[in-house]
């Protein structure tokens, strides 16, 4: 597979669209199976954490104060992303501030998402839950650091979609394990993955 740069944030809430912002953001840099760069800053936008925001990452008010300028941070994390095809766990979450974030700073994405989580509902339906600390503990995945700490959640989240190609490549005989195909699969009901692997190796 190409090499990838897969994402995390933490955030104040839900929705940018809500006034919602991110408080930190990391990238790691995947080629070959092994992650060879990262990227990690906490981010000041100005917007206060809820208390049990706060209390779920361990972000506090004080630590982003200290932080530097969001548009500092993404305008950053934009350039060490380059090109890379982007994942994340949970993309339709991530991929909404990523764009919203980067709309601050007047640059746009001009790539798609991978999403871990769509992708192991598909490969790995029989997994008690599709959350990504469950399925780390499920797939036996090497436990990175806090859970909801962007550089923990996004180096687990590489685990997985390590876990992820290597469960299409074993199990399902896919020859060539593409971002292409990853995209491909996410989108397809389970029923077709053969069929859309079976495409893929008839190529």
């Amino acid at each position: 597979m190409e090499a990838v740069a897969v994402i995390d944030f933490e955030t104040t809430g839900l929705s940018p669209a809500q006034g919602d912002r991110a408080t930190e953001v990391a990238a790691v840099i995947v080629v070959d199976g092994q992650v060879v760069d990262r990227y990690q800053s906490l981010m000041n936008a100005g917007v206060r954490i809820p208390p049990f925001i706060e209390a779920l990452t361990g972000i506090s008010n004080a630590m982003v104060r200290s932080a530097p300028p969001a548009a500092e941070v993404m305008r950053a994390v934009s350039d060490f992303v380059g090109d890379h095809p982007l994942v994340a766990h949970n993309a339709s979450f991530d991929s909404k501030f990523w764009d919203a974030e980067l709309a601050h700073t007047g640059r746009a994405r001009r790539q798609d998402f991978v999403c871990s989580l769509l992708l192991s509902r598909r490969l790995l339906p029989q997994a008690p839950s599709h959350k990504l600390g469950a399925l780390v503990e499920y797939a036996n995945l090497p436990v990175a650091g806090r859970y909801h700490r962007a550089l923990a959640d996004a180096e687990m989240a590489a685990s997985l979609l390590l876990r992820l190609t290597d469960e299409l490549r074993e199990r399902h005989r896919a020859r060539q394990v593409s971002v292409e195909l990853l995209r491909k699969l996410q989108r397809v009901p389970k029923h077709q993955i053969e069929r859309c692997i079976a495409r893929e190796r008839g190529r």
